[in-house]
């Protein structure tokens, strides 16, 4: 799947294609449906199957500490729409200027003459352009008007399944797992690669493997057990997600301890599976404390992953 990253980088040969645009945040069951659709009707029309997403995403923009938080990051949505057969992800940079173009402006510079759109699938709620002027009642006239047909995603869906990117947060604020599983389609993870620490972990008895959570805001926080997998092998650790107030840390981390391995893993990427909540995050008086803590919390994480 081809990723092209700003309008700077839409060339001729990306002019003619089925797309759909969205967060796609999750990429979950509901997301699947219509992408499956969307790439289906691609091959029947011989057009790729182009999905189009925002980075930030438009909340984050304008509203940056109540925005939703992330179920997802660009990677996260690269492998997932890439496993669906989607052919390429525009990713638009969103921020103030590009939040000014005009709703005809966005129609007929970016859909119609930079991507000559054939086939376009958006939500009946999507709203765009300066002042969110643009909608799905002005897409159908455009569509019209420049030849494209305008469908809605709920059309596009297999079924009418109650699935949202919303629930799907609830689910994982309640450490729901398996509920947030059963709207994913797969178990809830997170995915990036291991980077250097503070060593603080290694000190106390407790290597950790660290992993910068690049969003605005996390949709988990505390303490869990884990399953952790790469390079095709499964481990089982203990991980802390948050900002680490004991050691007056400053920026939100995923730090997991895997248990019976002690091989390096600076610079590879992991995918840790939240199994089960053990307790929220919180400081403790001393570094000895929260070592005993830790020992605890390891113990109870082998029994959740032994059940």
């Amino acid at each position: 799947m081809e990723l092209i990253r700003g309008l700077h980088n839409i060339r001729e040969r990306h002019k003619g294609c089925v797309l759909t645009i969205g967060k796609f945040d999750g990429v979950h069951l509901g997301h699947q449906a219509v992408v499956r659709n969307l790439v289906e009707k691609a091959r029947e029309m011989h057009l790729p199957a182009t999905v189009m997403v925002f980075e930030p995403q438009p909340e984050e923009v304008f509203n940056p500490q109540g925005a939703p938080a992330r179920l997802s990051r660009l990677r996260d949505k690269y492998q997932q729409l890439r496993k669906l057969g989607v052919d390429r992800l525009l990713c638009i940079r969103f921020d103030r200027h590009f939040s000014q173009l005009s709703a005809n402006f966005f129609v007929e510079e970016l859909l119609v003459k930079k991507l000559g759109i054939e086939f376009l699938v958006v939500g009946d709620d999507f709203r765009f352009g300066k002042g969110r002027t643009g909608d799905f009642s002005m897409l159908k006239q455009e569509g019209e008007l420049f030849g494209f047909q305008v469908v809605s995603t709920r059309s596009f869906r297999l079924q009418d399944c109650r699935i949202s990117s919303t629930a799907i947060r609830e689910a994982l604020a309640q450490s729901d797992f398996r509920r947030a599983e059963a709207m994913l389609g797969r178990p809830f993870s997170i995915v990036g690669k291991v980077v250097h620490g503070d060593k603080k972990g290694r000190t106390i008895g407790f290597p950790t493997a660290n992993v910068l959570l690049k969003r605005c805001r996390t949709p988990v926080a505390g303490v869990f057990a884990v399953r952790v997998r790469f390079n095709g092998q499964e481990y089982r650790g203990v991980a802390n997600i948050g900002n680490r107030p004991t050691v007056n840390g400053q920026r939100s981390q995923l730090e997991v301890h895997l248990f019976d391995m002690n091989e390096h893993l600076y610079g590879r990427t992991i995918e840790v599976q939240l199994t089960a909540k053990i307790r929220d995050e919180m400081k403790f008086p001393s570094l000895e404390a929260l070592q005993q803590q830790i020992r605890q919390d390891a113990t109870q994480a082998r029994a959740l992953l032994s059940a």
